[in-house]
């Protein structure tokens, strides 16, 4: 009879022990989850500066070509205006 109130003790310690690390790795989860959240909201912003750089990059791409265009045309009325 002894025993058997021993090996329930033991279960018993064994059950609240699972139970606690349980709880303990759901709260740990939870910590977890926020801070990757965290995470993808600095990533975002992140990509979004790199959106709007590309962006930049492709304007000043056709605004150089612009200017090089017209300071051909430039150079062709002074040319024109020499005659």
């Amino acid at each position: 009879m002894n025993i058997n109130f021993e090996i329930m003790v033991a279960i018993a310690g064994l059950f609240l022990t699972v139970i606690g690390q349980g709880l303990y790795l759901a709260y740990k989860l939870g910590k977890f989850e926020q801070k990757l959240e965290s995470i993808e909201k600095k990533q975002d912003k992140y990509n979004n500066v790199i959106n709007r750089t590309y962006a930049l990059e492709s304007r000043t791409e056709v605004q150089d070509e612009q200017i090089k265009v017209i300071n051909h045309r430039i150079e062709d009325l002074e040319e024109f205006q020499q005659y």
